[in-house]
């Protein structure tokens, strides 16, 4: 392999409508597939006369009749860096080219979120990111009805700063195998936040799809009409937002002296914080509108005089805070995201004394779940050993205006906006604009992340996501190339008793996708955040993406997956489970008892069940179901679950039965 040398990007690109002229893909910094043919295409003047050189190879083609034309390269020496040049009537010069393995990374937000997404507080450091011999190419959103054939982005090389723009999950999954190969990666992002895997396939393959095909009609049916049916859709929305959102009609609380120090609120109930209010057990508090929560703290005699930093966690929806009657903070109703953001505010040092002091919060939540909905509540000096003060537990509380809940039926109701040409969410329309520029661009593999937006359909992503797969596999022409994904992470609050799941189903349909071969997925059922969708721990996903290509596209001694659903046996009163990737032993985290197993007879009524490991697999039982014929495992939006390998992997979640679901026929 040539020496790999480091180049800073160059600023020289070529000239938009220069004549012959390449798609974006092809530019300064770029990765050419190592292995197998390397198509590079483009338009020139009908029959002018194209060479294109690289890596000491050279091909010679002719323009055909409409401009097009395209050479192919075979089996391109690894490394670089290389120049390639285009000749026709001009010249074409790309720099610092590298030759090594490309992959392409999409799916919704928690594949696009970024270093730079998370809240300054959120961010943690990443380590090593100077490498040289990694490059990104970020395609620029575009949404669209009509196949396009280029896109807006260009090549940059990693490094400390550029990564912070581009995907996480993408940059931990290349920085580990250039470590573990030093083959030069590119990786390609193209992702969306909040889309449905259907607009990331093409419509001629969803009409082949039986569970999709009417989502293709309904498309066709609006757009048809679609300025119609879009004003039609604004005026129910406007009628809908009307009902669903409570109005903040003004601080009546801090009128009468809710914020002050000196108010009474001795005949204020109490409720334990942070909860939701939903969930907090108060009768009272299923509502949605404006609550007051007051606490007294002492501060310690050291702290006078000095800054205090005080946590609230995330508040849903948004809040105005006071120390002593006086604002110290607020996150209105207009934050992106206001329910998902961390609380901090600062005490200045003058406002700070020894003794009583009040803290009091005022909360709106405008429609849905409100409240504190985690920690940590907490109040801090920086430059002090002693502390924190904790603030959680006991909290009176004051309603200063408010309506109830409403019922989930309502909201229901929601006027879904029709998808038309220019909708992220459309059958096809991110295929058309995000990735069939990039065909065929040669590539190594995929990475996926995406499934959020499908999860009330889960049923229908069985077919749906494996289809989808195919469709890019035939796309390119290929073969099976490498497709890893991840399956959800957990998410949303904790459930006390086994139930239903529309994330667990959507998780299930995921692992079916296993079948097709040259398939892995990643299972991050231990990194998600109750309370975040976008949960912080990107790193792990990553690295266990890697793995899979590490340990089947490297030959690296890797393993991939943690415990993989196999089969099971009913004993007597017991029911035994084998699983895939468990050779090596299985385990529970931290040596603790089993937990997340849940079992049942031909009632169908699941209960807790107590399990054990013997060899590599795990007995599960309860007292309370003295004939099971299933079992179920993690099956939750958010499970309390803990089986790994002994390489510390997690078990995916599974379930032996196939009783409906709650997304069956939800298409």
């Amino acid at each position: 392999m040539k020496k790999l040398i480091s180049y800073l990007p160059l600023a020289l690109t070529p000239i938009a409508h220069a004549d012959p002229n390449v798609p974006a893909i092809f530019g300064d910094n770029m990765v050419l597939q190592q292995a197998g043919r390397v198509p590079v295409w483009g338009k020139a003047d009908p029959n002018e006369r194209i060479d294109v050189d690289i890596a000491g190879q050279h091909r010679l083609v002719y323009a055909g009749r409409d401009g097009s034309w395209q050479v192919e390269f075979r089996n391109l020496p690894l490394g670089g860096p290389y120049v390639m040049t285009i000749k026709g009537k001009k010249t074409l010069t790309f720099q610092n080219v590298l030759v090594g393995d490309v992959w392409i990374a999409s799916g919704q937000s928690n594949m696009e979120w970024t270093w730079n997404s998370f809240s300054a507080n959120r961010r943690h450091p990443v380590g090593k990111a100077d490498f040289p011999e990694v490059r990104f190419f970020q395609v620029e959103r575009k949404a669209t009805g009509i196949p396009e054939t280029d896109l807006k982005g260009k090549w940059v090389v990693c490094d400390a700063e550029t990564m912070k723009s581009f995907s996480l999950v993408s940059f931990f999954f290349a920085r580990r195998i250039f470590e573990e190969t030093q083959i030069p990666l590119g990786v390609i992002g193209t992702y969306w936040g909040g889309t449905p895997a259907e607009a990331w396939t093409r419509l001629s393959t969803l009409e082949t799809l039986d569970d999709c095909k009417v989502m293709v009609d309904h498309y066709r049916a609006i757009s048809s009409d679609y300025e119609g049916t879009m004003a039609e859709y604004q005026q129910k929305l406007a009628e809908w937002n009307e009902k669903a959102y409570f109005k903040d009609s003004g601080n009546a609380g801090v009128e009468k002296g809710w914020a002050d120090a000196n108010f009474n609120d001795s005949t204020w109930p109490t409720v334990a914080l942070p909860s939701a209010w939903e969930s907090s057990g108060k009768k009272d508090l299923d509502i949605d509108g404006i609550v007051w929560f007051r606490k007294e703290v002492n501060i310690p005699a050291d702290w006078a005089g000095r800054d205090v930093t005080l946590e609230l966690g995330p508040i849903d929806d948004a809040d105005i805070t006071y120390w002593n009657g006086v604002e110290i903070g607020q996150t209105p109703i207009t934050t992106p995201n206001s329910w998902q953001v961390p609380r901090i505010y600062h005490v200045p040092a003058s406002a700070v004394k020894a003794g009583k002091a009040t803290i009091a919060v005022r909360v709106y939540d405008w429609m849905g779940g409100g409240g504190f909905v985690g920690g940590p509540m907490r109040l801090t000096v920086s430059d002090l050993s002693n502390g924190p003060v904790k603030i959680d537990g006991p909290w009176k509380y004051g309603i200063e205006s408010a309506r109830p809940s409403l019922d989930q039926r309502f909201y229901n109701t929601q006027p879904q906006q029709p998808y038309g040409p220019g909708s992220a969410i459309a059958p096809s329309n991110l295929w058309n604009g995000m990735v069939n520029p990039l065909v065929p661009y040669a590539i190594k593999g995929v990475i996926w992340y995406q499934g959020e937006s499908n999860a009330d359909r889960a049923y229908q992503y069985r077919s749906l996501f494996p289809g989808m797969i195919k469709d890019w596999r035939n796309a390119w022409g290929r073969g099976d190339f490498p497709f890893y994904f991840v399956q959800l992470a957990n998410y949303m609050a904790r459930k006390v008793d086994p139930a239903e799941s529309s994330w667990a189903e959507l998780r299930e349909a995921q692992a079916m996708t296993l079948r097709l071969k040259n398939t892995g997925m990643a299972v991050a059922i231990d990194v998600g955040e109750a309370n975040d969708i976008h949960p912080l721990n990107k790193e792990a996903v990553g690295e266990r993406l890697a793995k899979w290509a590490l340990a089947k596209d490297y030959d690296k001694d890797v393993a991939p997956s943690g415990p993989l659903y196999k089969s099971m046996t009913a004993e007597g009163s017991r029911i035994r489970i084998k699983f895939e990737y468990a050779d090596t032993g299985l385990a529970s985290l931290s040596g603790q008892p089993l937990i997340g197993f849940a079992i049942a007879g031909e009632d169908r009524k699941f209960t807790w069940a107590q399990a054990k490991i013997e060899g590599d697999t795990v007995v599960v039982w309860s007292p309370q179901v003295a004939k099971p014929v299933a079992v179920r495992y993690a099956w939750a939006d958010n499970p309390a679950c803990n089986l790994i390998n002994k390489y510390g992997l997690p078990a995916s979640p599974f379930r032996t039965d196939a009783w409906p679901g709650v997304t069956v026929d939800k298409r």
